[in-house]
């Protein structure tokens, strides 16, 4: 297969592929985003953020169930029964009140007829002193606490996840200007270098040289607005909602030398810290609770029923009512136990604190070594873009004169786009650093 053969399957499968980019961005809509709108949108919507707000309100549910360990119980209930047992029989007719002299006869005591009873009761407990259920409500008031700190550290990582994906989006739309750029460059490099050829001046190879390079140039730029579709729809997904929107956004300033704060620290009231501290604190009162199952209890408790021979028969009410004290004493070592083993589950979360917080530092550390590289790569980057620019101009003129080959011009025009592009990623690469940094050392609202 010849070199033309070749270049022209490319160009239709890359006019194809475009096509059917064409044909599914027709049934998408553009819309015009700013990071704030993105930002705004994705921490109110988002579902990761959703869920962690569904957690606060389990766990509010969950301290409110702690009410009860002040509340009275309550429970009604009526039962039927039928006896002919000895014991039971005099016993029903005892609260019934309906004992009479014949009710002593030894053969109906010994063998009492069918005996029915019907017991409508109401009964009550009231728990007056309960020092470890006291303990624990306590710790479901942490466990709110945690979980808010934990809602709002899901809200700073969406935050800096969509500004992620926001500065690709960005910087994938810059690329596109390059690329475009380096486009045009090359089809007017072709138009020149066909008329050449036509006249004789130049070769074959020249010319397909050149072709090859459009070719890929239009390839690459394809595969980039793929790229928009893709970032368009994380960024829906981020925001909580459908996707096929295609976002367009500001064109990047290119401000090369705006400064990044270098003298931020990891705060210990970051809110994943303080989530942390939280459960620690709330594991100190759960380990209390326990050891407060040593202490006695005392709980008042009655009860009123009423029995009769008939059912919704209402006749005889009595009452019952009084005051329990209970003392577990020992319990064969199970509250000694289990006192250890949350002992050792809150010494776990104090490592894992003190691990988060070093890592922490240690992300900062490396953030901050990584902004003296970016701040150089983008000088480097400017100086190599006006050197690469001026290389291009010069070989394009010696090239209209015949005095260098279609590589160098083509050679020249891809070196140029290359340091475009990777000025682009570097001051992609400085805004994602700052927001990671703001990320890092960010302060919690609720400290």
């Amino acid at each position: 297969m010849s070199n033309r053969t070749y270049i022209l399957k490319r160009r239709v499968l890359t006019i194809f592929f475009i096509l059917v980019i064409l044909s599914a961005s027709a049934q998408t809509t553009y819309r015009k985003l700013s990071l704030e709108e993105a930002i705004t949108a994705a921490v109110n919507n988002n579902r990761q953020v959703q869920l962690a707000n569904l957690d606060v309100l389990i766990a509010s549910s969950q301290f409110k169930q702690m009410d009860a360990i002040y509340l009275p119980q309550v429970g009604l209930s009526y039962t039927g029964m039928s006896t002919n047992n000895p014991l039971n029989a005099f016993g029903f007719k005892l609260q019934q009140g309906s004992i009479t002299q014949n009710d002593f006869n030894p053969a109906l005591l010994n063998h009492p007829l069918n005996t029915p009873d019907f017991t409508t009761k109401l009964e009550f407990q009231q728990p007056i002193i309960n020092l470890d259920q006291q303990y624990m409500r306590k710790g479901a008031e942490k466990q709110i606490e945690l979980y808010q700190f934990k809602k709002e550290r899901t809200k700073e990582y969406i935050r800096f996840e969509t500004e992620k994906a926001w500065l690709q989006l960005q910087l994938t739309y810059q690329s596109i200007i390059v690329m475009e750029e380096a486009l045009a460059t090359s089809k007017a490099v072709h138009v020149f270098t066909d008329n050449y050829f036509k006249q004789g001046l130049v070769q074959k190879s020249d010319l397909l040289t050149v072709e090859v390079q459009v070719s890929t140039l239009e390839n690459t730029l394809a595969k980039a607005r793929t790229n928009i579709l893709t970032i368009s729809d994380f960024i829906s997904q981020l925001m909580g909602s459908t996707g096929g929107m295609i976002y367009t956004i500001e064109p990047n300033s290119n401000n090369t030398k705006e400064s990044l704060d270098t003298s931020a620290a990891v705060s210990p009231n970051r809110s994943d810290f303080l989530a942390m501290k939280k459960a620690i604190e709330a594991s100190d009162l759960m380990i209390e609770s326990k050891r407060k199952t040593y202490l006695p209890r005392l709980n008042a408790f009655g009860s009123y029923q009423l029995n009769d021979s008939r059912m919704l028969g209402f006749g005889a009410g009595a009452y019952i009512a009084g005051i329990s004290l209970s003392w577990d004493i020992f319990k064969g070592n199970t509250t000694k136990n289990q006192i250890f083993t949350q002992t050792l589950e809150r010494n776990r979360l104090s490592i894992q604190l003190q691990e988060q917080q070093e890592l922490g530092n240690t992300e900062l550390n490396k953030t901050k070594r990584q902004i003296a590289d970016i701040r150089f790569e983008i000088i480097q980057n400017e100086k190599a873009i006006e050197q690469a620019t001026e290389a291009l101009r010069i070989i394009q003129n010696r090239y209209q004169q015949g005095l260098v080959n279609t590589t160098d011009v083509m050679t020249a025009n891809t070196q140029l786009s290359q340091q475009k592009l990777s000025l682009a990623q570097a001051i992609f690469n400085r805004d994602l650093t700052k927001a990671y940094l703001r990320f890092l050392t960010t302060t919690s609202i609720k400290n």
